[in-house]
Formats: C-alpha cells, structure tokens, sequence
C-alpha cells in the first residue's frame, strides 16, 4: 500500500516551488547589481551635461503668428 498524502502539505509545497521559480524569474529580469546601477546613473548624467552644453541660447523675443506688429521702432 501507499503513504497517504495530506493535500494541505502538498498544496503549500507546491505553492513555495512555484513562488521561488517566480522569484528567479523576477531576479533575471528585473536585477542589477549596483555596480550596474551606479554605471547607468553616471553615463545618464554625463549624457545630461554634453547635451545642455550643446544648447543654444534661447532666442529673442520672437512675434507669434497673429500679433499684430507694435509699431514702435
């Protein structure tokens, strides 16, 4: 004859199992060490600072279309 299996013991083991394939699925995906995570943050903000040392001035004042001209010279 067999062991009897207590389906509660089964039920939460099965459940623990299928918790922990989610938790390496989720450390694949979404996990970084923070090497990682501090290299990303320096070349983001190195990305920052060459593209704002590019940008122009903002230009004069310029008349938007449908302002009627000023008159004044």
């Amino acid at each position: 004859m067999t062991d009897p299996v207590n389906l509660r013991q089964a039920r939460k083991a099965r459940a623990r199992i299928e918790k922990q394939m989610q938790a390496v699925q989720n450390r694949v995906k979404f996990g970084r060490t923070k090497a990682e995570r501090q290299r990303e943050a320096a070349t983001d903000a190195l990305n920052r600072r060459q593209l704002d040392a590019k940008k122009l001035d903002a230009p004069a004042a310029l008349p938007k279309p449908g302002d009627k001209p000023s008159g004044k010279s």
